[in-house]
């Protein structure tokens, strides 16, 4: 069986190695992957969002089934693109991974059908925006409406603050056109917890919870980031929250959907909160999470590739979704001044007795030497039978992988030990 693995970063670089154990597979591409994804994977150079050319490769080699990971070709129509041309894929269709693409949207679906989330307002005219946050509750959150790179998110602590945002999304266009609506939201408290889902449109099969650490330093300082290490499961995701979000989040939100006629195949992440009034919804994602899936896939026992095609062909329900007890934690090995200004171009060392355990992000091939080439490098993961071990196990791994410039959090975990304790 021929697979293609559509993105470029560690969430693939997972993925891909999740799906190798499967023995019917006998290649897998990655387009384009990267240089430490090409020692898993045949890596080729097609853009993530070069739909036509996925498309075109996929006919060409005669590809049985392709994954598309990351949220810009989703949003795109890549699923669409492949259906149209008899092409097997997992993931959303585009007027499905909308709940991604468009957080005005996701948020109207949420009031429509009662989805427990933070009261807010849209907007799509700067001086309407602004003349709101003279009187909303601070602190708010400001979001930009389309895809951010992760980064559309500001929490305003004071009214200049929230001014300054809205200004900087819909004037400045800090991101692009997916600022030219925002939401104004209320500022929500309590723990996160990340859940991400399987889904064939009728059942949900949740998979083992996780807790990302965002910012860039040690204690939760610093800037926000794309995520500088995940623990799973969370601490926090006890089952009397998971029975509650099933009942009032998990299938409401694909029943959703299906009234709207977007009914959602693929990987849905729910981004919830935990707050007094019980878990609500902070986002909606239309993929895989990273860096939670390099926590979730070591501690599934099923097969990856198996469930991934249920969810396509719509038989989820018959089909096993098991996950091994035991604890798993990520470290993001970055490069040193992530998320600002940072230098590439390091060898990297990876001595084979851990490299299955180590999934590359920002890594490229040059004279034959795997270099630095982004600023979340890589991720050293492990497992345990409790979150201590599972912790440890992970830093080993880390002491044993070497770049100079490198940077990682030295308390991934700690929040949650805390929370068990």
């Amino acid at each position: 069986m021929k697979v293609a693995v559509v993105g470029s970063g560690g969430r693939e670089h997972a993925i891909i190695k999740k799906i190798k154990e499967n023995p019917e597979v006998e290649i897998i591409y990655a387009l384009p992957g990267n240089g430490g994804i090409a020692a898993d994977a045949k890596c080729v150079d097609v853009g993530a969002k070069d739909i036509e050319g996925i498309v075109k490769f996929s006919k060409e080699n005669e590809i049985d089934y392709v994954v598309v990971a990351p949220d810009d070709p989703l949003v795109m129509g890549a699923v669409d693109a492949l259906e149209a041309a008899g092409i097997p894929s997992f993931g959303p269709r585009a007027n499905a991974a909308i709940v991604e693409g468009s957080k005005v949207f996701s948020k109207n679906l949420m009031k429509k059908y009662n989805i427990p989330t933070a009261a807010y307002e849209t907007f799509d005219d700067t001086d309407k925006a602004l003349e709101y946050v003279e009187t909303c509750p601070i602190p708010t959150v400001v979001k930009a409406d389309g895809l951010a790179l992760g980064k559309g998110v500001i929490i305003a602590m004071t009214r200049d603050e929230a001014k300054e945002a809205v200004r900087s999304i819909m004037l400045d266009k800090q991101f692009g056109a997916s600022g030219n609506q925002i939401v104004i939201e209320e500022f929500m408290e309590g723990p996160e917890i990340t859940v991400l889902s399987f889904t064939d449109g009728k059942v949900v099969k949740p998979m083992v919870s996780s807790m990302d650490h965002k910012r860039a330093h040690d204690n939760d300082e610093g800037l926000n980031t794309g995520g500088m290490g995940t623990i799973a499961p969370n601490p926090y995701y006890t089952k009397e929250v998971a029975d509650t979000c099933m009942e009032k989040i998990f299938l409401p939100t694909i029943n959703a959907l299906n009234a709207e006629g977007r009914t959602f195949k693929g990987c849905l992440y729910f981004g919830l909160m935990l707050t007094k009034d019980g878990p609500k919804v902070v986002e909606y994602n239309s993929r895989f999470g990273d860096p939670e899936t390099q926590v979730v896939l070591p501690l599934l026992k099923s097969d990856l590739l198996t469930i991934m095609q249920a969810t396509t062909n719509g038989t989820l329900a018959e089909t096993e979704v098991e996950f091994m007890d035991g604890y798993a934690a990520c470290v993001i090995m970055a490069s040193d001044g992530y998320p600002e200004n940072y230098e590439k171009g390091y060898e990297i060392s990876i001595p084979e007795e851990v490299s299955n355990m180590v999934f590359v992000a920002g890594a490229k091939i040059a004279d034959g030497k795997l270099l630095t080439n982004g600023g979340r490098v890589l991720g050293c993961s492990g497992i345990g039978k409790s979150l201590e071990e599972a912790i440890e196990n992970a830093y080993k791994v880390v002491d044993q992988v070497h770049f100079d410039n490198q940077y990682y959090r030295h308390d991934i975990g700690q929040r949650a030990l805390k929370a068990i304790r």
